[in-house]
């Protein structure tokens, strides 16, 4: 995939490398338009059933059949709180509410590019549980017995979520 312009969209002059601020970027000599790779905001919900979270496995690549909080990309001209509450029904038929921000991390792992991810914490106001859209299965997990995750900033989350619990004596 190719992920720069090889000609200016605003007057079509072949672009060049030049530095800008300590960073190499695509430059147009003629204009002077630069492009900027800018990571793309995705948002994501945490559903959390005492000690558990809700995740959903993934239908398609990247990482197919690898498990994910319920997330998805920010649309455009779309607020990041509509998108949690509908990237989480449209995978796991749920209704919900945001209760609160969670977490933000950066994500380098994505095939499709770098991203933001903004995760809240939502709470189920109705809905059907059912894997749809973009997930095959669904199912509370346990914080410390995740099934095998996607990405690395879910992982993360997840884990420090997990080290927040109070642990028990066995």
């Amino acid at each position: 995939m190719v992920d720069f312009f090889k000609y200016c969209p605003m007057c079509s002059t072949e672009m060049v490398f030049r530095e800008e601020s300590g960073v190499k970027r695509r430059v147009c000599p003629g204009c002077g338009f630069v492009q900027y790779r800018n990571p793309s905001p995705a948002v994501g919900m945490l559903v959390l059933d005492g000690n558990r979270v809700l995740l959903v496995k993934r239908k398609f690549e990247p990482f197919k059949g690898l498990w994910s909080i319920p997330s998805g990309f920010v649309e455009y001209d779309e607020d990041v709180r509509t998108t949690a509450v509908r990237e989480l029904r449209e995978e796991t038929g749920l209704e919900v509410s945001i209760d609160s921000l969670a977490a933000v991390e950066s994500c380098f792992d994505d095939p499709r590019g770098n991203a933001i991810l903004i995760l809240y914490t939502g709470v189920v106001e109705g809905g059907e549980m059912t894997a749809a859209d973009d997930a095959v299965d669904i199912g509370y997990f346990a914080l410390d017995e995740l099934p095998p995750m996607a990405f690395e900033a879910h992982r993360k989350v997840l884990s420090e979520m997990a080290d927040q619990m109070p642990h028990r004596e066995g």
